[in-house]
């Protein structure tokens, strides 16, 4: 482009993508949008979006794709299903993959659609949440070539306050999992304190408070607990789906490097019994609903 700024797609309008794509619009980038429910491209376009009928068409227009989508599955089906960017000339063009997948196989998604059509990819996954992506500040973790990497950043600190190049293709994902294994944990252990503060007859939503500056002191702490007592679940902070995945793939990793990883076992058994209590798209934090008293809401 005549400015210098290279013409952006976003491919997959969920929790995060709307609010990281109108931080791109936002700030003045040429985005054109895809969604399996081309309904939630409505409101993007009204700010300026361009809607595509299909991914291929966002990678025949765009230079850089960024993407969040729920799976592995879903991933795989965006690339290399039917209309899919596969599909598209992909020479000098970029992917930035925003999802949270299997390392292996980002490996493999990356490595398959170079083949294809020579298009380069990043794993990017986010830590932050829905507020971070609204507030614009996430951390993400990529794994990649470095130049390409040095690429994406000005367009990537668009919508995050924070890009760490962790190492070659997969190392993203992995950075993710460690993340995870923290949040999810934390998610399950703060539900922990909560649920004994309010047993015990004491205001819980005060715990941020009064434990601040301590060594209990987190982001998870202050965001959390408040979330928790209030029963505040709408809009969701993340899915226990999604979370349950991320647990569900670091267990999975962590048998094929021989890690021990029992704190993250057991949380991904207690979101899994969340789950089937609440159901998979809830709020993830709905975990401290598990230990609530018969008669409770």
């Amino acid at each position: 482009m005549a400015d210098g700024r290279e013409k952006l797609g976003y491919l997959g309008l969920g929790l995060m993508g709307i609010p990281m794509t109108r931080r791109l619009l936002d700030a003045g980038h040429d985005v054109t949008v895809w969604n399996r429910s081309p309904g939630k491209a409505a409101d993007l376009a009204a700010a300026g979006a361009k809607p595509a009928a299909t991914p291929r068409d966002v990678a025949g227009t765009a230079d850089i794709i960024f993407m969040c989508l729920t799976d592995a599955a879903a991933v795989e089906q965006v690339v290399f299903g039917p209309d899919g960017i596969a599909s598209a000339s992909g020479a000098t063009k970029l992917v930035v993959d925003f999802s949270s997948i299997h390392p292996d196989a980002a490996r493999a998604i990356a490595m398959r659609l170079k083949q294809a059509n020579g298009m380069g990819w990043i794993d990017a996954p986010v830590s932050g949440g829905t507020r971070g992506a609204e507030e614009g500040t996430l951390a993400v973790m990529a794994g990649g070539d470095a130049a390409d990497i040095e690429r994406v950043r000005p367009y990537v600190l668009a919508m995050a306050r924070r890009l760490t190049h962790m190492g070659p293709t997969g190392a993203g994902q992995t950075t993710k999992l460690c993340n995870q294994i923290i949040s999810g944990c934390a998610m399950a252990v703060l539900a922990e304190a909560t649920r004994l503060a309010s047993n015990a007859g004491i205001d819980a939503s005060r715990l941020p408070e009064a434990l601040a500056g301590g060594f209990a002191d987190s982001i998870p702490l202050q965001l959390f607990v408040p979330r928790m007592a209030q029963g505040i679940h709408s809009p969701p902070l993340g899915h226990i789906a999604s979370i349950l995945k991320d647990l569900d793939t670091v267990v999975d990793v962590a048998h094929d490097t021989s890690t021990p990883v029992p704190m993250t076992a057991l949380a991904a058994q207690l979101f899994r019994m969340a789950k089937a209590a609440r159901g998979a798209d809830a709020d993830a934090l709905e975990i401290y609903k598990l230990s609530e008293k018969r008669g409770d809401s």
